[in-house]
């Protein structure tokens, strides 16, 4: 403990889907410093510097104490690297505990070095798992979550992935969903769809308040590094597109892609609307008035159910079961006749609905916070 006896947590971020998730938590540290004092730190691991302001100023999260800057790298370049600078760092900052998000590799290379130095590690959003080791955040979600003390988790699956895996029943908690934390207190600021769509080349016409558009996004490896999938993927796409106008934030990793494939023509004979990444309240307004979503997501399959908005998952398989358990989400893969079937249901009868889990309420940090006081003061005794 810190000589003023704050909790002295050293939060960690490191690429977008983070900064969804850390936002509410530094929002709930700054409401109780009384007793928790938050250091932020960013590794720099997604390196759009455009973006990463955007998504800060646009969540309210303070500017990062730390930058890394890291930048891109291949998946060992990277999380040694993110290694080698967090190290000094953790040094210098002695928090009590070291938190951690999601599953990027910095998640996984902060961890490893906080808990080789003796620092405690709480992982926020454990448990998940889609049970495919050939995806990288599955091994950096599975180690992390071997390493931590605290694990808090989004569904209750989460827990029966934990206990299956070995890790102490004491450590694990159910929490609710942070993400979900951050959406309900964007709603009310996410731009509406009208005035982004107004923005977009082709998309002027649209009728806003019929759901007469829908949104796509693509960016995990299995879907655009290889060529022949992505062609398949956009082929069948901007079919459906001619049904209903897609439009398609494109993920920088993703337009290299597209440009090495020779694919940007296809797009154009479509009703694809490509644009530059949207800020998370321009693409939280789109997805709320969309009447489906199409991706490879994570987090949107969650954002999705929350806002009781069809989804369809362009993947063979999903670590956040409950989406579809109890959500609007369908998992299609990548094969063109799914792919048509489910957007046809969303045509015809408007798609699963679903309902919103349980405890994804908006005070998911709020138990996090309850959870690490608590276990402080009972390790402290």
């Amino acid at each position: 403990m810190t000589s003023d006896q704050r909790i002295r947590l050293l939060c960690v971020v490191g690429a977008r889907p983070n900064f969804m998730k850390i936002a509410p938590l530094m929002r709930a540290i700054r409401g109780r410093s009384d007793k928790f004092e938050g250091v932020l730190l960013h590794t720099g691991q997604h390196y759009d510097e455009a973006m990463k302001d955007a998504f800060f100023r646009q969540l309210d999260i303070p500017e990062p104490d730390v930058d890394l800057e890291v930048g891109s790298g291949s998946h060992a370049v990277q999380t040694a690297e993110i290694m080698r600078r967090f190290e000094p760092v953790l040094d210098a900052q002695a928090p009590d505990l070291v938190l951690v998000v999601g599953d990027v590799n910095s998640t996984i290379a902060c961890a490893l070095v906080a808990v080789k130095k003796g620092v405690p590690v709480i992982h926020v959003e454990a448990g998940l798992r889609s049970n495919d080791r050939a995806m990288p955040e599955e091994i950096n979600r599975v180690l992390t979550d071997q390493i931590s003390s605290l694990l808090f988790t989004t569904e209750p699956d989460g827990e029966a992935n934990l206990l299956r895996e070995g890790v102490d029943a004491d450590k694990v908690h159910f929490v609710g969903n942070v993400m979900i934390d951050t959406l309900l207190h964007s709603l009310e600021r996410s731009v509406p769809a009208a005035q982004t769509l107004a923005t977009i080349a082709g998309a002027q016409d649209i009728d806003t308040s019929k759901g007469g558009y829908g949104v796509m996004t693509l960016h995990r490896p299995a879907n655009v590094d290889d060529p022949a999938t992505l062609i398949v993927l956009l082929e069948t796409l901007a079919e459906l597109s001619q049904r209903l106008p897609l439009v398609f934030p494109v993920h920088p990793r993703t337009r290299a892609k597209l440009a090495e494939a020779g694919i940007e023509p296809l797009l154009e004979q479509s009703r694809i609307l490509m644009t530059e990444p949207l800020g998370y309240l321009q693409l939280l307004g789109l997805m709320k008035d969309a009447r489906v979503l199409l991706t490879d997501s994570g987090g949107i399959q969650e954002e999705t159910t929350a806002l009781g908005v069809p989804c369809i998952t362009l993947r063979e398989n999903t670590e956040r079961p409950i989406t579809v358990t109890a959500g609007t989400n369908t998992i299609v893969g990548s094969d063109p006749q799914k792919i048509r079937a489910a957007f046809d249901d969303v045509i015809r009868t408007g798609g699963r609905r679903g309902r919103v889990p349980d405890l994804w309420d908006g005070r998911a940090a709020e138990r996090i916070l309850d959870g690490i006081e608590h276990w402080v003061e009972a390790a402290t005794q």
